[in-house]
C-alpha cells in the first residue's frame, strides 16, 4: 500500500510524537509498504535546528516543509509557526497523488483537518491518531474562550476530521469518552496506549552511574521530571516542594526536556537561588535509558482540567525502568488508574495540585529508603505497554481494508 503520514515532527526529532510515528513508519516500511512522511524542516523544541528538506531513510520517503520558526516564547509566535507550517503543508498536498491510507496526528493542532480534506478530494482511507484534543486543550488551558468564534470554528474542524476518519485511535478510555461525546460512534474509536520504547529503554546501571557523574548527581537522591514542560503539565507544586527541600543537601531535583515552560523552571531556580535544581535538555533516544535510570523517583504531572485531552506517555517508559513514581494531578485519569494497579509497597503516589506537604513527605519517605534495584514485578506491564505488543495493533488498523 501507499501510505502518507502527517505530523509536524518525525525522525530525528526527539519529541514523543516523532518517536511514536517513526516507530510506526519503520514498522510499515518493513512490511513492504511505500511510506511517505510530511514533517517540519525545523526541530520541534528548537526551531533553529534544521533537518534535510528531503531524505530517504530506512525505506521511508521523508519530505520536510518550512515554517517561520519563531519558537514558543509567546502564543502569537506559536500560532504563526503553526499557521505557516499548515500553509506549507497545503501547498505540498496539492501536488501529491492519491494514497491508499493517510494517517494524521495532532501536531500542529488540527493538521488532521488537512488530512481529512486530502482524502475527501483525492480518495483513500483516513486514519486519525489522536495524541491530544484541540480546541479542547486550548480551552482548558485558558488560551481560547469556549464560546469564541475561533473555538467554534476549530471545534467544527475537529469534528469534521473525526467524522471523515474511517478509524480513530485514542490513547485512553477518558479520551475515547470525550470523542464519543462529540457524536462519534464508539465502535469507530480504538484505544491504543502510546507504547514504551522497550527496544531502547530498560534499566541501565552503568548508564545511570555515568549520567549522574556527568551532571553532578552522585550521592544524591534524584527526583526527576523528564519530558515536555507545558502549561498542560503545571510544575508549580513540584517547584515549591523543591524550594522547601533546598536545605536537604542529599536531595536533587532534575528537570529534563523542553517546551514552553522549560525556561520558567530555569528562571525559578535562578531567582530563588536553588542549587538543588538541575535543568537539562531533551536527551537523545539512545541516551534515554541512562537518563531515566539515573532517577530515584520519577514525577509525572498533568493539569486537573486535561483528563481525556492530553496523555503524558512518559509513564510507560518509567514503568519499564521500574523506578518509584510520584504523580501530581487528578486521580481520575489514565495515570491514576495505572498507578493504582502497579503500586507496590507504597512506592507510587498520586497527589493533588497545590498539596505541597504530601509531595515533600513522599520524597522524604523514598529518600529514607534504601533504594531497591528496579522492581521486576512492575515489568509484568511489559506485555501491555511495549512496542512489540501495541504497534501491531496500529499496523493492523493501517492495513485494514476500506469498507464498501
Amino acid at each position: 500500500m501507499r501510505i502518507l503520514l502527517l505530523n509536524q515532527c518525525f525522525y530525528p526529532d526527539v519529541a514523543s510524537t516523532a518517536q511514536h510515528l517513526t516507530d510506526l513508519a519503520v514498522g510499515l516500511a518493513e512490511r513492504g509498504h511505500q511510506v511517505t512522511v510530511i514533517a517540519s524542516q525545523r526541530g520541534y523544541d528548537n526551531p533553529a535546528t534544521r533537518f534535510a528538506k528531503r531524505e530517504r531513510w530506512r525505506g521511508i520517503e521523508i519530505v520536510r516543509i518550512p515554517s517561520m520558526g519563531l519558537g514558543k516564547g509567546a502564543k502569537w509566535r506559536r500560532a504563526a509557526d503553526f499557521g505557516s507550517y499548515l500553509f506549507s503543508c497545503v501547498l505540498r498536498l496539492i501536488w501529491l497523488p492519491q494514497f491508499d491510507v493517510v494517517l494524521a496526528m495532532t501536531s500542529p493542532p488540527l493538521i488532521s483537518f488537512l488530512g481529512a480534506l486530502f482524502v475527501r478530494w483525492k480518495g483513500g482511507r483516513f486514519v486519525f491518531w489522536v495524541m491530544d484534543l484541540n480546541p479542547d486543550e486550548s480551552i482548558a488551558a485558558g488560551w481560547l474562550k469556549a464560546d469564541s468564534l475561533a473555538a467554534r470554528i476549530l471545534e467544527n474542524m475537529l469534528r469534521y476530521s473525526l467524522r471523515q476518519a474511517q478509524n480513530v485511535v485514542a490513547l485512553d478510555r477518558f479520551m475515547k469518552e470525550r470523542i464519543v461525546q462529540k457524536g462519534i460512534a464508539p465502535e469507530k474509536v480504538a484505544v491504543i496506549r502510546p507504547w514504551s520504547h522497550d527496544d531502547m529503554v530498560s534499566y541501565d546501571l552503568s548508564g545511570r552511574q555515568s549520567f549522574r557523574e556527568r551532571h553532578g548527581l552522585n550521592n544524591k537522591f534524584v527526583v526527576m521530571y523528564s519530558g515536555n514542560h507545558s502549561p498542560c503539565h503545571p510544575l508549580d507544586t513540584l517547584l515549591r516542594a523543591a524550594e522547601q527541600l533546598s536545605q536537604e543537601s542529599r536531595i536533587a531535583f532534575c528537570f529534563v526536556g523542553g517546551g514552553s515552560e522549560f525556561r520558567k523552571v530555569q528562571a525559578f531556580a535562578r531567582d530563588q537561588r536553588l542549587a538543588n535544581i538541575t535543568c537539562l535538555p531533551y536527551q537523545p533516544l539512545d541516551q534515554l535509558s541512562a537518563s531515566l535510570s539515573s532517577a530515584d523517583l520519577h514525577v509525572v504531572v498533568m493539569g486537573n482540567a486535561f483528563t481525556g485531552i492530553v496523555h503524558p506517555c512518559k509513564i510507560y517508559n518509567i514503568l519499564m525502568i521500574g523506578v518509584p513514581v510520584l504523580a501530581i494531578g487528578p486521580t481520575e485519569s489514565h495515570i491514576g488508574e495505572i498507578l493504582r494497579e502497579t503500586n507496590r509497597d507504597g512506592q507510587a503516589c498520586v497527589v493533588q495540585h497545590g498539596n505541597i506537604k504530601p509531595v515533600i513527605e513522599h520524597v522524604l519517605k523514598m529518600a529514607a529508603c534504601e533504594r531497591p534495584l528496579p522492581r521486576g514485578g512492575v515489568n509484568r506491564w511489559a506485555g501491555q505497554i511495549s512496542k512489540s505488543a501495541l504497534m501491531p495493533r496500529m499496523i493492523e488498523i493501517m492495513e485494514a481494508k476500506e469498507e464498501a
